[in-house]
């Protein structure tokens, strides 16, 4: 439960960012997060979309399922906040 609170608030932060930004900054965040996934695909296996989409649709959450959402919402914030500056004057 613990780790389910830890990523409702880390996707909340990550909202919060993504509104905060512009459509420059979102722009910008995307491709880097693209250039961070062809390097994961070009130096390991790659993982098809509809995959992707299927996990992130998934009710059945495990700990292996949990990781991967949080350690994407953590990617993304990490990029939101590289490009939008200062996470500490996001509004809540």
């Amino acid at each position: 439960m613990t780790q389910l609170l830890s990523f409702d608030q880390t996707y909340d932060l990550a909202n919060m960012l993504i509104k905060k930004a512009t459509k420059d900054q979102l722009a910008e965040c995307a491709r880097l997060l693209a250039l961070s996934l062809a390097h994961q695909q070009i130096n390991h296996e790659e993982i098809p979309v509809d995959q992707t989409l299927a996990s992130l649709r998934s009710f059945e959450w495990s700990e292996e399922h949990l990781n991967l959402l949080m350690e994407g919402m953590l990617n993304l914030i990490g990029v939101l906040v590289n490009v939008c500056g200062d996470v500490r004057h996001v509004k809540h």
